[in-house]
């Protein structure tokens, strides 16, 4: 990791876009769950809509909570063409990507893939959202470096996404246990994937465990190369056209994905192709309307709070799943469960743990001091 004091050169829309997705993952969705428990919250249709769009989907559909994995990647997309745009093909910049992938598959395995165990027999290779960044990053700043022509570029993800798409229809179908990601995983993870445990002197595949890696890390690619490519219409000046231009794309990808799932279903495990174009274009339609409301109009400057989780995003991430705030909190608020019932008193220790976090953004912020992998 780098820190640097020198505040970096990117829209305020994406810090902010990328904060609230952030915000999301390192303490808010705990905190929107805990009300949809609490008392007069937690009753009625209203409620259970919310529980619903704060839990993923089993297998085949889509909701909000969904969407957050795909942002993040989309927004590592958007931040390419101007992070890239100083390097040439060379071997330093080859090592430069290297090292970011290597530092970013780190990091996946110390928060979800249990490095910090030392215990081989429970480690994960693969099995994380900065691993999925990774493998985007490396495919899109490949192909932005030695692909000067757009077209090109644009002809390569579309030779990307039929190669992926077709893989799945023509080797498999799109249950759990019987598409082509999966058998991909069992073969090459074996039992280094996540779910699978050592039990009686075997390894033991988890019934309940569908999320994919290996063949699904072209889906992640594709989100990334659509964030990338959002990413260009959005360089220079801000301007309405810009952003008009980009919401169209988004509703087009939307589109796109709705009439793709009548063959190809929106499965999130497997980051099927239809979910692919249908999340791409959710992401696109929200950075079109951020980007238009704060780089076009110049509004939103309530949510500039969440420049503080976008711009230390990886490190909010990382020690937000590594670190366990919990004991502080209950070590402040242990003497209020006696006047709380249960779902208040979690509630209570899910914002002071968000409040935990946010303070030391806060401090890493107020000095300048960005941590970029």
């Amino acid at each position: 990791m780098q820190t640097t004091s020198d505040k970096p050169n990117r829209l305020l829309s994406l810090d902010i876009l990328r904060g609230i997705d952030i915000f999301m993952l390192a303490g808010g969705h705990f905190i929107l769950r805990g009300l949809t428990n609490l008392g007069a919250f937690g009753k009625g249709e209203f409620a259970d809509a919310m529980r619903r769009q704060l839990a993923h989907v089993p297998w085949e559909g889509f909701v909000a909570w969904d969407l957050v994995m795909p942002l993040f990647l989309f927004m590592a997309g958007i931040a390419l063409p101007f992070s890239l745009a100083k390097y040439q093909t060379s071997t330093k910049t080859y090592l430069r990507i290297l090292r970011r992938v290597v530092l970013l598959w780190i990091l996946g395995m110390v928060v979800q893939g249990r490095l910090l165990s030392l215990d081989p027999k429970k480690i994960s290779l693969y099995s994380n959202t900065l691993q999925a960044i990774a493998a985007g990053y490396l495919v899109t700043a490949l192909i932005f470096i030695n692909i000067k022509n757009n077209r090109w570029r644009v002809f390569v993800a579309v030779l990307l996404f039929v190669v992926y798409w077709a893989g799945f229809t023509f080797f498999g179908d799109f249950t759990p246990t019987g598409n082509f990601a999966e058998a991909i995983d069992r073969a090459v993870l074996g039992r280094w994937r996540d779910g699978v445990t050592w039990k009686d002197g075997v390894w033991s595949f988890s019934p309940k465990y569908h999320y994919t890696w290996i063949w699904s890390s072209i889906g992640f690619a594709l989100t990334t190369l659509a964030g990338a490519f959002s990413g260009l219409m959005l360089k220079g000046e801000a301007c309405a056209k810009k952003a008009l231009r980009l919401f169209l794309f988004g509703v087009a990808l939307i589109v796109a994905g709705l009439l793709l799932s009548l063959q190809t279903p929106i499965i999130k495990p497997i980051w099927s192709a239809s979910m692919v174009l249908y999340s791409g274009g959710i992401c696109a339609v929200l950075m079109a309307l951020t980007y238009w409301y704060i780089d076009v109009k110049g509004k939103g400057k309530r949510l500039y709070w969440f420049k503080i989780y976008g711009m230390n995003s990886i490190f909010a991430y990382v020690v937000s799943h590594v670190i366990s705030f919990r004991s502080v909190s209950e070590s402040l608020f242990f003497g209020f469960a006696r006047f709380l019932e249960k779902p208040g008193y979690e509630f209570l220790l899910g914002v002071s743990n968000a409040a935990i976090l946010f303070v030391m953004l806060a401090m890493l912020y107020r000095k300048k001091i960005f941590i970029r992998v």
